[in-house]
């Protein structure tokens, strides 16, 4: 589901919200935050769509996860030796502090 929480956990926090909010505060509170969940879906993709358009050509396809920077490295050495030598280096043990 939706941030990695399941049925029971989602129930959980349902049930919580319905204790501490009451029933006639509960639907308002949850079309608030739907409301504040979509505005930063939206802030987030402009912010995505701005990005790519500053970067320039060749950055088409950017994701947010390929700047993290063992994502964009990964990327790198891919293309530079290609997939099957990345995928037999992956097996290495490599220091994490050093990457």
């Amino acid at each position: 589901m939706f941030f990695d929480i399941g049925a029971g956990e989602f129930i959980g926090l349902a049930i919580l919200g319905l204790i501490l909010l009451g029933p006639d505060r509960l639907p308002k509170f949850a079309s608030e935050a739907a409301s504040i969940v979509r505005k930063i879906a939206k802030i987030s993709q402009s912010a995505t769509k701005e990005l790519r358009e500053n970067l320039g050509p060749g950055f088409e396809d950017l994701q947010p996860s390929d700047l993290h920077p063992k994502t964009f490295l990964k990327k790198q050495l891919a293309q530079a030796l290609g997939e099957d030598d990345v995928k037999q280096a992956n097996g290495a043990k490599i220091d994490p502090d050093l990457l």
